[in-house]
């Protein structure tokens, strides 16, 4: 499960290998946005007379199955587990080194 503001690592793609911050999620879709990733251009007319055209450059939403969240204890991307806690809540872990992510 993967949150707003993990950092995650590309798998595959035109930008493997690389990591970034997740900047939004679409459950539903089951897509996610990352920033510095997998940027798209987009092209803006002028609206007024006297006015530029503009390109956009933003981050496009990419699956979810192409990332992997990077531990921030160990610092190696890795499947996410989730544990009861004492006091009944729930939890997300590092399958690697077993620490819990907040």
């Amino acid at each position: 499960m993967i949150k707003k503001g993990d950092k995650v690592k590309i798998l595959s793609g035109k930008d493997k290998g690389k990591t970034g911050k997740v900047l939004q999620i679409f459950r539903q879709r089951g897509r996610v946005s990352i920033e510095g990733v997998n940027l798209m251009t987009k092209h803006l007319r002028p609206r007024r007379d006297r006015e530029k055209g503009q390109k956009i450059q933003f981050p496009a939403p990419m699956s979810l199955a192409n990332v992997m969240l990077l531990c921030p204890k160990c610092n190696r991307p890795t499947r996410i587990g989730v544990k009861t806690l004492e006091n009944k809540k729930r939890a997300r872990y590092c399958k690697k080194c077993h620490e819990i992510i907040s």
